[in-house]
């Protein structure tokens, strides 16, 4: 029960260490995308707006404010849970995240998927069989899942799985509660594609942590004593060498959520980050904060189930 008690005071001093993280995080975006070039209200009024409706328009955005203001303004309606309006199209932006996000974790859950069961098998088979045939092929699929581009191996399964043999859809999204199986099929090619890649950090990562723990003592001994090779690989050498690949699991999914955005541009889903894209270019500054905001959130999130699942996987750890 200690132990418990101790790993759940744990948790909350990392989610107090993550307030100050989340304010910096605000603060530098808020101020990098100021300098950015090119004004929102040009953008959304146009060129040849005459100088006071813009004037009123910078005045009913804020923007004439000095920037600790705006970002104070912000900063508060944060704390409220308003993460302000788009300027662009006039939508509450915490209902354009509720829109779009949705889209982006469906894609990165079958994503990781993909990758786990794919690279971690990968991984084991070619540290088991180092030096083999075996170790050698896992390797060179790898290093192709590493340097192939995601946009260019989408449009080849476009034009090979769609085009040719029109066996799945070649673009677009079906939210699972319209149509469950529609909805998978849309997402298998974006998700594979995104998942090689995973796929291959993960069998290196794999590959590397079960060669350092198969030469331990304790594997060791349970081969002295006549264990099945399957139970000491599975039981004893490949739970002990999980730690440092939940620890990538975590931080592969957290880039998922903000890093798809070509994925989702190839394949026409209208996700997370293409949303953040069109921010960017639009300047929508209100966009871009809440985005980013939630990004890290899901960052730390992500970075406390690893704490948690190093917990599960090593009883040992329970008690430090």
């Amino acid at each position: 029960m200690q132990s418990w008690i101790q790993m759940l005071s744990h948790i909350l001093r990392r989610l107090l260490v993550a307030i100050p993280t989340l304010i910096l995080i605000s603060v530098f975006i808020f101020g990098l995308q100021k300098l950015l070039p090119g004004d929102p209200v040009l953008a959304l009024a146009g060129e040849d707006r005459d100088p006071e409706t813009l004037n009123r328009l910078r005045d009913l955005y804020g923007l004439n404010d000095p920037i600790w203001v705006q970002f104070l303004s912000w900063a508060k309606g944060v704390l409220q849970g308003d993460l302000g309006t788009s300027i662009r199209s006039g939508i509450p932006v915490s209902q354009m995240i509720a829109t779009k996000l949705p889209v982006t974790l469906q894609l990165a859950a079958m994503s990781m998927v993909f990758a786990i069961f794919i690279g971690i098998p990968a991984g084991i088979i070619s540290a088991v069989r180092k030096g083999t045939k075996l170790d050698y092929a896992a390797n060179v699929v790898a290093l192709s899942g590493l340097s192939i581009p995601n946009f260019w191996l989408g449009i080849m399964l476009i034009l090979i799985v769609s085009v040719k043999f029109h066996l799945l859809p070649a673009s677009g999204y079906v939210p699972p509660t319209e149509d469950f199986w529609l909805s998978m099929k849309t997402m298998i090619m974006p998700a594979f594609v995104l998942g090689t890649g995973l796929a291959a950090s993960l069998m290196r990562h794999t590959r590397s942590s079960m060669l350092t723990v198969m030469r331990q003592d304790y594997v060791r001994t349970a081969r002295a004593k006549g264990l099945r090779e399957p139970i000491v690989i599975l039981r004893h050498a490949f739970r002990n060498a999980l730690t440092p690949v939940v620890t990538l699991i975590a931080l592969l999914f957290g880039e998922l959520i903000a890093g798809a955005v070509l994925t989702e541009q190839v394949f026409t889903i209208p996700g997370f980050g293409k949303m953040i894209v069109d921010a960017v270019f639009s300047r929508d500054y209100a966009v871009v904060q809440g985005v980013v905001l939630v990004t890290a959130i899901g960052f730390i999130i992500m970075n406390l189930l690893a704490d948690l699942a190093y917990v599960l996987l090593n009883p040992r750890l329970r008690g430090r």
